[in-house]
This record gives structure tokens, C-alpha cells and sequence, in this order.
């Protein structure tokens, strides 16, 4: 394994870790604050002059005027779509049910992988997801009698978010390809904020920003720095070495650290409304897609 696989491989735990601790804080000023539309449209609008700024100073790179129905495609599916119903979801639902739904998002990419890239299935990504698909299936069904914060229609949109990013790593593999990662990932997100705009724009117009706290602007800035500004250079940098799979299965590790958070919240912290969203079941499915991204992730022995 060379340096730029192994760099790939940190780049892709520090996304994980920084999206594990984004379910349960952006949901803490969400809707008191802000809307998830307004929100959305925040984190877009702001990660547009931090990427394009980069770009101009950095990447002389045109892109070709075919590959502008790609760049809009992604921006759809990675920017758009996946935030909103991220953060209608999360709205919504439990930090802990929607961080364990959303390693749906492997099984997804290998789908759309095999059909559009023609990547292999190997025997461990297949038992691997097996298994860790379970845990998550389980706790879907399980939703609608869980006490605390989980939601149905909640854990719907985490899933379709889910469904959407799958699709856009796969898309993204390709454009990675033949160009560079903050050439892509700038017109992923201003196409994403063109998308938003006729949906967010009054909700963002409207937001009472009087009303906002220290504690609101450290979120926002979580997220827009760390969750998506870099979150998304890590994951488009990973892509460069390591197929959308091995990008994916990483997600699997996004419960385990939205459960150490929940736990957190509900007590050291304190916070009630938390206490319920933590019981046997999730315990049960948070291990069984740690297992998961263990098998998925061991190497296959070779043949003497």
C-alpha cells in the first residue's frame, strides 16, 4: 500500500469522525434557530466562496462543456438533494437512527458501481454489507415503536439522503478522473446552490438571525467548515486513490461516534431528550456494522 493510499485511508477516518458529530449538533438549533432549508442554503452559499475562492487562486482548470451535465448532476445529488433531506431528516429524527441508516449508503454505491463502473463484487464487500445492512434494516423497521426522538418520515429522508450521496460517489469516480478534485467540487456546489435557491431562498430570507446565540454561529461554523468544507476535500481526495466503495464503507463508523455524542448529551450533559434514543436495540446495531466495515475493509487472502 503506498503513502497516497494510506493518506486516502485518514482522509476518509477524519470526514467520518467530523460527519458522526454533525448528526447531533446541527440537530441542536434546528428548527428553534433555523429552518433546514435556510440551513442548507447557509452551508451551500458559504462553501462556494471558500471553494471557489481556492480555485481561483489555485486551479487554472476549464472544464468541457460535456461534462457540465456530470458537474450538475452531482451538484443535484451530493449538494442539493443530500442536504436537504439530510437536514429535514435530521430535523426530525434521531441523531442515532439516522447515523446508523445511512450505512444503507455502501450497499447503494456498490449497486451503482457494478451498473455504471463496472467495479467487482468481492465475497468480504458482500458478506461485510450483508451483515451491516441487517443492523441497519432492523432498526428502520424498528423505528416506528422506538421511544425518543426517532421519527419514520425522519428516518425516510436520511434515507433517500443516503440513496442520493451513494449515486453522486459514484458519478463524482468519474469526473475525479479527469479532473481535479476543487475543479469538481466547485461546481458541484454552485450547481447544488442553483438547485436549493427556489426552495431555501424565502425560508433563509426569513430566519430571525437576531435571534441567534455564540452557541447558534458555532454550529453554522461546524458545519460549514468542517462538515462540508473539510469533509467534502477529504472524501474528493480519497476518491482520487480508492474506489467509491472503500469511500463508502467508511460511513460505517459514523454510528459508533454519534452514539459516543447521544451518549454525551444525555448523560454528561444532561439532556433529556436524549436518554431514550440509546437502548439495546441500536447498542445491538451499532456492533453489527462495526463488523461490517471490518470485513468489508479486510484484505482478501491470496492463493499460494
Amino acid at each position: 500500500m503506498n503513502s497516497n493510499i494510506y493518506k486516502a485511508h485518514f482522509a476518509l477516518l477524519g470526514a467520518n469522525l467530523i460527519y458522526g458529530a454533525n448528526y447531533i449538533i446541527a440537530k441542536g438549533i434546528m428548527p428553534q434557530k433555523i429552518s433546514p432549508n435556510a440551513f442548507v442554503f447557509i452551508r451551500l452559499a458559504s462553501c462556494i466562496i471558500l471553494f471557489w475562492g481556492i480555485k481561483f487562486l489555485f486551479v487554472k482548470e476549464k472544464v468541457e462543456r460535456k461534462d457540465f451535465l456530470r458537474l450538475a448532476l452531482c451538484g443535484l445529488l451530493g449538494a442539493s438533494a443530500n442536504m436537504l433531506f439530510f437536514f429535514h431528516g435530521i430535523n426530525l429524527t434521531s441523531p442515532v437512527d439516522a447515523s446508523i441508516i445511512m450505512t444503507t449508503t455502501p450497499v447503494i454505491v456498490l449497486i451503482f458501481s457494478f451498473i455504471i463502473l463496472k467495479e467487482p463484487l468481492t465475497k468480504n464487500k458482500l458478506i461485510g454489507i450483508t451483515i451491516a445492512g441487517i443492523g441497519a434494516i432492523f432498526l428502520i423497521l424498528y423505528g416506528n415503536k422506538a421511544a425518543g426522538t426517532s421519527s419514520f418520515l425522519g428516518n425516510l429522508f436520511v434515507f433517500l439522503n443516503a440513496s442520493s450521496y451513494g449515486l453522486y460517489l459514484v458519478i463524482a469516480k468519474t469526473l475525479m478522473k479527469k479532473y481535479h478534485a476543487i475543479t469538481v467540487i466547485s461546481w458541484m456546489f454552485l450547481f447544488g446552490l442553483i438547485f436549493v435557491t427556489p426552495i431555501a431562498f424565502n425560508d433563509f430570507a426569513n430566519t430571525n438571525f437576531k435571534a441567534f446565540t455564540t452557541n447558534t454561529y458555532f454550529v453554522i461554523g461546524y458545519v460549514v467548515l468542517f462538515t462540508t468544507f473539510l469533509a467534502y476535500l477529504f472524501n474528493v481526495y480519497a476518491l482520487k486513490f480508492v474506489t467509491p466503495s472503500v469511500t463508502s464503507s467508511y460511513i460505517y463508523l459514523q454510528p459508533v461516534i454519534s452514539f459516543l455524542m447521544v451518549s454525551l448529551y444525555a448523560y454528561i450533559l444532561m439532556k433529556d431528550e436524549y436518554a431514550q434514543d440509546i437502548n439495546i436495540i441500536k447498542i445491538l446495531s451499532c456492533l453489527m456494522v462495526v463488523i461490517g466495515v471490518y470485513i468489508i475493509s479486510k484484505r482478501p487472502k491470496k492463493l499460494a
